[in-house]
């Protein structure tokens, strides 16, 4: 069983940024390596969870959803199990809980939906005030 585990969340005002990290560990002798892609999904009350940014494992292009590109960085690093979400330049419409997601699956465009993936951390909140 892989665990996933964000930290990294607060509030700001409009115009600033934040750094989400999400760890990954496992229980069991899981191959944290099977995690080919890693993403960040973002819910608020009463809304579907919706996609923010993915991570390929090895590399490869990442994606991200329009309203955050060029704003948001995804990054993460093999090595040491963990993704990052550099967000800049904060606005109110992205205050949500932000949840880290791993699929065992390499990418295709059903990875925009919360269905695709196989581990979920618990979230945290980020709130961006005017």
């Amino acid at each position: 069983q892989i665990q996933l585990a964000e930290s990294g969340g607060g509030s700001v005002q409009a115009g600033g940024s934040l750094r989400l990290s999400c760890v990954a560990s496992r229980r069991t002798s899981a191959n944290l390596y099977t995690l080919y892609v890693m993403s960040w999904f973002r819910q608020v009350p009463g809304k579907a969870r919706e996609f923010v940014a993915a991570a390929m494992w090895g590399g490869g292009t990442p994606r991200y959803r329009d309203s955050v590109n060029g704003r948001f960085t995804i990054s993460r690093d093999d090595a040491k199990a963990t993704m990052i979400l550099e967000m800049t330049n904060l606005k109110p419409e992205d205050t949500a809980v932000y949840y880290c997601a791993a699929s065992r699956n390499p990418w295709s465009t059903t990875h925009r939906g919360a269905s695709a993936y196989h581990y979920w951390g618990q979230g945290t909140q980020v709130t961006v005030s005017s």
